[in-house]
């Protein structure tokens, strides 16, 4: 079943274009992660989802409600955590959940959510005093309070420390395996990677690319490297010759050769017809990083705060 159906979406501020006919599908009980750089279009995508922007052109079906016209039942079913979320530094973790909860008519037990998220040791800790990861929490809970359906989380661990960060990752698996389905927006790639059962790389307002994180690696793993020592001399030409093969290397007797299709295969098979053992042999793995620079031209970016906690 779709969970979330985006078509056509446009949104422009004056003459800057911000989402320029973006559309995706989201199943209901899946992680669906929005990767892209920074002005991409990603939070005025989730923003619109949410109904707190109104899109220029395109439609929105938030399980089949409109967050603009059915704005009040969407509320009920979609639960955000916001890039940036502040609330009153005096506020306490236990009044900040109980206020919440009280603006749905079918909320979750907050006292049951606040210990699920493992919070009950600071229920009357004021939110000032509570840590980066405390906060983070918090926020996740608060967009759960409602017994949402769908929940949208917005660069949930920038400014986390790396234990914080992956403390946050099970929490989002623990949340996914009770069914709610998961709209993440994020700069981490192995956040994305981890979590997501499927990304949309969004650049300059438009999907550049929809897949599991699997699929978009292989989409940018064209060419190929594999490294080697070889056991006895070898000819260059038994490798140059083959068809996979674009390039060979060789540095202070390591072999790097790079190709296409089964490349592999081909090596491995033209080694062991001269009778040539590969040793040490590595094959350079993708990653998402890889995908993201393929699909966008440009490297991943920190927001500012991520940049000083990996700092």
């Amino acid at each position: 079943m779709t969970a979330l159906e985006v078509r056509n979406l446009h949104k422009r501020y004056g003459q800057h274009v911000a989402v320029d006919d973006v559309s995706f599908t989201v199943e209901e009980g899946e992680v669906f992660g929005i990767i892209g750089p920074n002005g991409a279009g990603k939070t005025t995508t989730v923003e619109s989802i949410a109904g707190l922007r109104t899109p220029d052109s395109g439609s929105i079906s938030v399980l089949g409600l409109d967050p603009i016209k059915d704005r009040a039942e969407v509320r009920e079913r979609l639960g955000v955590q916001l890039q940036e979320s502040s609330f009153p530094d005096a506020i306490k973790v236990a009044e900040a959940l109980e206020l919440y909860s009280s603006f749905y008519r079918n909320p979750a037990d907050w006292r049951e959510l606040m210990e699920r998220l493992g919070l009950t040791e600071k229920r009357n800790t004021k939110y000032k005093a509570l840590s980066g990861g405390q906060k983070q929490r918090l926020s996740i809970a608060l967009a759960l309070v409602g017994n949402p359906k769908i929940a949208i989380l917005d660069e949930l661990t920038t400014g986390l420390d790396p234990q914080a960060r992956r403390d946050t990752w099970s929490l989002i698996e623990r949340v996914r395996d009770t069914g709610v389905t998961i709209l993440l927006v994020t700069h981490f790639m192995d956040e994305a990677e981890r979590l997501s059962d499927r990304i949309a790389v969004i650049d300059g307002g438009r999907v550049a690319a929809v897949d599991t994180p699997a699929g978009l690696i292989a989409q940018s793993s064209a060419v190929q490297q594999v490294r080697f020592r070889v056991s006895q001399p070898l000819d260059k030409r038994v490798l140059t010759d083959l068809p996979d093969v674009i390039n060979v290397e060789i540095t202070e007797g390591r072999w790097l050769v790079t190709g296409r299709g089964q490349l592999l295969s081909s090596v491995a098979g033209a080694l062991a017809r001269v009778q040539v053992v590969a040793e040490d042999l590595r094959v350079d793995q993708r990653s998402l990083d890889d995908a993201f620079v393929a699909f966008t031209g440009r490297a991943p970016e920190f927001p500012e705060t991520a940049k000083r906690s990996v700092d």
